[in-house]
């Protein structure tokens, strides 16, 4: 008995899938395949230049359109008679803390004013430091008891601290009050921390009530009849900062101040970063379009725009001296020397 030969369609079928297999193993399909000729890598190179260079002036007049007045004062907070023993006089609870800097306006600023704390040399990014936390704790509260991941802040009298760890230990506690005057400018201190975080990263209903009030005494106490979804200055604190020196948002300034402007702050200086060599400045400053004072964005566009055009200007000067025809492969032809 004969064996049934294959149709003849199905045998094209075959061929055709084996060549499709064929091409897309060899890369030959149909693509679109650009010839870096030098005409075409010297007209981009020029054109990302003219285009980034206007970009990174526009970037940097927004940058210096920000108005902005920094004011380091853990220096000048201490009383004369304790300089020299700055991290004594800190953790000295009988020594009166108050201060009073003086901030003149030197342009119109123009609401809302945002007010930051400043901190440098202070390292929120050390392993052990981002670890003593317990996310599941500051969502679920006490029905969530597991905190060995927060010592050695983590129980008090048997019970777990909430919020637990050393992040929320060592909070931000230096508190501020500002003036015009003989008026008081108020600062608002609402929706300061991330819309995310108050949702779904702390609970409505997990209180603080035993925070700080163990034998172990850090930063800022947290009022335990408001639920941590509501404590703002926590959240912006939990929230830890990559680089040594980090600002966090304290509050807002929402009128304007005008140029010549004296703001007197009247200021706590609580917080305790003498013993570690760390700085505390206070910042005011608006924004705009872009933001906050940053001049990196505008001055990486003015380089990388610049160096895009003298690359051009390079390749420009290797055409004009050892240009060869298109599709010519040896290029010692072109060299002073080379084989005729």
């Amino acid at each position: 008995m004969e064996q049934e030969r294959p149709s003849s369609s199905s045998a094209v079928a075959r061929r055709g899938w084996r060549k499709a297999l064929y091409q897309f193993t060899q890369q030959d399909l149909p693509a679109c395949k650009p010839v870096l000729t030098p005409k075409w890598v010297i007209s981009t190179f020029f054109i990302t230049g003219i285009i980034f260079i206007p970009m990174g002036f526009l970037f940097l007049h927004a940058s210096r359109s920000v108005v902005e007045i920094v004011d380091r004062y853990d220096t000048e907070c201490i009383p004369v008679p304790f300089r020299n023993t700055k991290a004594a006089y800190i953790v000295d609870d009988s020594v009166p803390k108050n201060c009073t800097r003086y901030l003149k306006v030197p342009k119109h600023m123009k609401a809302p004013i945002y007010i930051y704390y400043q901190l440098d040399n202070y390292y929120q990014n050390h392993r052990r430091y981002v670890k003593s936390r317990s996310d599941q704790q500051l969502l679920h509260g006490l029905r969530y008891n597991t905190t060995g991941s927060c010592k050695p802040e983590d129980t008090n009298n048997g019970l777990p601290i909430v919020p637990c760890g050393l992040i929320a230990w060592s909070l931000f506690n230096d508190t501020y009050n500002f003036s015009r005057g003989v008026d008081e400018l108020k600062v608002n201190r609402k929706n300061i921390a991330w819309r995310s975080d108050r949702d779904h990263k702390f609970g409505k209903h997990v209180y603080p009530f035993n925070f700080q009030n163990g034998s172990l005494i850090g930063g800022a106490k947290l009022d335990p009849s408001i639920p941590l979804s509501d404590q703002e200055d926590l959240i912006v604190w939990m929230r830890t900062a990559a680089l040594p020196t980090f600002r966090k948002l304290y509050g807002r300034i929402e009128e304007d101040l005008d140029a010549g402007d004296v703001i007197v702050v009247k200021l706590v200086n609580n917080y305790n970063t003498y013993s570690f060599g760390g700085r505390k400045k206070l910042v005011l400053s608006t924004s705009n379009w872009l933001g906050g004072q940053n001049n990196f964005l505008g001055m990486a566009y003015i380089c990388v725009g610049t160096s895009f055009i003298f690359v051009a200007c390079v390749f420009i000067l290797l055409h004009l001296k050892i240009s060869r025809p298109y599709g010519e492969t040896n290029l010692s032809r072109n060299w002073k020397g080379g084989p005729n």
